[in-house]
């Protein structure tokens, strides 16, 4: 199998094929051909080094990847998730991550659903409990997750507006559901808001909850670099020293909460990625859901992948095909 592999955090150049005998299957696992990878920011946080989870559960080099879609040696076709190694042509994963296709989902799109859609779900359901009529707030709405959750926030029977960060990117919002979309500025009363884009906005979007609101983090990519591929320890200190610390004690008196996660911490509670999974490949079926748009990369160009999806101009998803 061929396989990328991080040896030491740094830039794309850390992004280093290698080739390896095909891994087996044991007990109550899964070997799957891989033919489909899905690419997510946590990926470029990994390979920076800067993913507290891969710290926590890897100890030296690393292959990035959370979701893939293949075939099983018996002709299965698969999507499934993993907690990294999924940037490789044949993956092992415990069977209960693996779930069938639906019938007339392509691989490239399995691949671009589990990690987003995953993400949207534990974001909404899990945390945000909506009730139908309740308004919630969108950042980078037009993204993998963004437009995700715009899709789940209806089925939720919520209103939505989006932010998105051009104004290019303001129609894909809006044909997911999003009104109003404005690019950049925000302001409202909101029962919800969803951001990962970290101390730029975190505080204006604690602010922008009506008493019983919930802000719900999941990421803090304005203290990343945009180009270059390599974290700044001056930016990030300055990230750092910029988010905001959120009182208990002025949350209490202001009626309003503040929840944050990190889907590659959830693995051990199988029940929560089952019951996530199995929702989710259900409303595909019966078509309340639909994928972003997709656009692929050969393998190979792994490198070029991060670098787009890092610069803030993609729309959507983005897949790796091996």
């Amino acid at each position: 199998m061929r396989r990328v592999l991080v040896r030491r955090p740094g830039s794309y150049d850390k992004l280093e094929f290698v080739e390896e005998t095909d891994p087996t299957a044991g007990p109550g696992e899964t070997a799957i051909d891989v033919r489909a990878i899905g690419v997510n920011y946590a990926d470029c946080v990994i390979r920076m080094g800067l993913y507290a989870s891969a710290m926590h559960y890897v100890d030296g080099p690393i292959t990035p990847g959370f979701d893939i879609a293949g075939e099983t040696s018996d002709g299965r076709r698969v999507v499934a998730v993993t907690r990294f190694g999924g940037y490789a042509t044949r993956v092992v994963v415990p069977s209960h991550q693996v779930f069938e296709m639906p019938d007339g989902m392509s691989f490239e799109e399995a691949a671009a659903f589990p990690t987003i859609f995953l993400t949207a779900w534990y974001a909404l359901f899990e945390l945000g409990r909506p009730r139908p009529g309740k308004r919630a707030l969108v950042h980078s709405a037009a993204g993998g997750v963004g437009s995700a959750l715009l899709q789940l926030l209806q089925i939720a029977d919520c209103r939505a507006a989006g932010v998105v960060g051009r104004e290019e990117k303001v129609e894909a919002a809006r044909a997911l559901g999003a009104d109003p979309v404005t690019v950049g500025d925000f302001a409202g009363d909101y029962d919800l808001v969803f951001d990962a884009n970290g101390y730029k906005t975190l505080r204006r979007s604690y602010e922008a909850l009506r008493p019983t609101g919930r802000l719900v983090v999941y990421g803090f990519h304005s203290m990343l670099p945009r180009k270059g591929g390599k974290a700044s320890a001056l930016r990030l200190l300055w990230g750092w020293l910029q988010t905001p610390r959120f009182s208990p004690l002025k949350m209490t008196g202001e009626n309003r909460s503040v929840l944050g996660f990190n889907l590659s911490y959830l693995f051990e509670e199988r029940h929560i990625l089952e019951e996530g999974m199995t929702m989710l490949l259900d409303w595909y079926r019966q078509g309340r859901i639909r994928l972003p748009a997709i656009q692929t990369y050969p393998f190979a160009d792994v490198a070029d992948a991060h670098k787009a999806l890092e610069s803030g101009t993609t729309v959507g998803k983005l897949v790796l095909l091996p």
